[in-house]
């Protein structure tokens, strides 16, 4: 059997994507799996995980180059290699799936994000203009869906919108080991540093957070360490004029091992998403991650948050948009670290039991088996 991943957006080492999904089928197959990818950096293969990475080279020009040049260029090369299955993870490879559907390929469509709801909170798109936009995408996507033979999401809430003969919702959990630091720091020796690991943007409280700094004395060593690309780069500029910025360690983006050295020196970790449409419903990754590395989390007050967060007794919940009570928070699990604690081991036995990506990759291996019949 042969299986490509392929992608023009998501990175060559995309966790879902090469660390999980790639690597998991390579593994219980035993067979080498392909990623397709348009950066530039040339072919590699991950010999540990018989995950071999094409590169198809980057397109010349912006987006619009690279959702048309791009998905016809990884179409060609993915129908070329002739695979049994070919799994993509782009809303914009939609047609490229349906090309290799037709030349006898069995088709996945991995959708990651709920892309319609999405759209309704994308300030650059005209308010005027987001619903109908936001109506035709999920227009594509269903009927597309009908034709490809299963669609892999990242959450409960995606897969309700697709063909449930067809569809299986594998969650991005974290890997039990992967976060696991070789040396962690005892808790209560460790600084009062809190942590944000992931993209920085305006929507996931890049401002907030670092605001609610602010509300600290200067005698409170109080700090952020931030991991993680600032987009647009606007941003950064805009969030450096903010004087809680004088608490903040940035590190940039940082690769996986620095991340788990990162959090075993922390308090607690932070996702404090903005109540957007495609935010509510979520399953932040990041979330999960901090719960993996034993730390207590402060999280937006979802529904979908609440019950899981509240479910493990692994943190506090708290408004997104309210830097003072996101202050709180953190000034509470600081003075109680007991109990701070307790709620890091609650969140790490969660996802022994329930949240890791153990018990997903059987999910996708079976859905492979099932639905595919490989």
């Amino acid at each position: 059997m042969s299986v490509i991943h392929f992608t023009t957006v998501h990175s060559r080492n995309d966790i879902r994507i090469r660390v999980k999904q790639a690597a998991s089928l390579a593994h219980y197959f035993d067979e080498p799996v392909y990623l397709y990818v348009q950066d530039g950096q040339g072919n590699a293969l991950d010999s540990s995980a018989n995950v071999h990475v094409i590169d198809t080279g980057v397109p010349s020009g912006g987006r619009i180059s690279r959702m048309t040049k791009g998905v016809w260029r990884i179409y060609r090369a993915v129908r070329r290699a002739k695979p049994d299955v070919a799994h993509f993870h782009d809303p914009e490879l939609i047609p490229a799936g349906l090309l290799l559907k037709l030349s006898g390929v069995k088709v996945i469509y991995d959708v990651h994000e709920d892309l319609p709801r999405q759209i309704l909170g994308k300030h650059w798109i005209s308010p005027w203009l987001r619903r109908p936009v936001s109506w035709a995408i999920q227009t594509i996507e269903w009927v597309a869906s009908r034709a490809f033979d299963g669609i892999v999401t990242a959450t409960p809430t995606i897969s309700r919108r697709f063909p449930a003969h067809k569809t299986v919702t594998v969650q991005n959990f974290p890997i039990l080991a992967e976060l696991v630091a070789s040396e962690p720091v005892e808790y209560t020796a460790r600084p009062t540093h809190v942590a944000y690991v992931g993209g920085i943007t305006a929507m996931r409280g890049a401002k907030e957070m670092v605001q609610a700094l602010e509300y600290f004395a200067p005698e409170q060593a109080v700090r952020l360490q931030l991991a993680g690309s600032f987009t647009p780069r606007q941003l950064e500029l805009e969030v450096k004029q903010i004087t809680g910025w004088e608490r903040v360690i940035a590190h940039g983006w940082a690769e996986r091992n620095t991340v788990s050295v990162l959090l075993s020196q922390v308090r607690a970790g932070l996702v404090l998403f903005h109540p957007a449409p495609n935010h509510v419903d979520a399953q932040p990754n990041k979330m999960f991650e901090y719960m993996a590395a034993g730390l207590p989390v402060i999280a937006s007050d979802f529904p979908l948050w609440r019950r899981i967060v509240e479910g493990a007794g692994c943190g506090l919940l708290v408004d997104p948009l309210d830097p003072k009570v996101i202050a709180e928070a953190i000034d509470w699990l600081l003075a109680n670290p007991e109990e701070a604690e307790a709620m890091g081991r609650r969140g790490r036995q969660a996802v022994e039991e329930i949240y890791n990506w153990e018990r997903e990759s059987k999910t996708l291996i079976g859905f492979y088996k099932d639905t595919l019949n490989v």
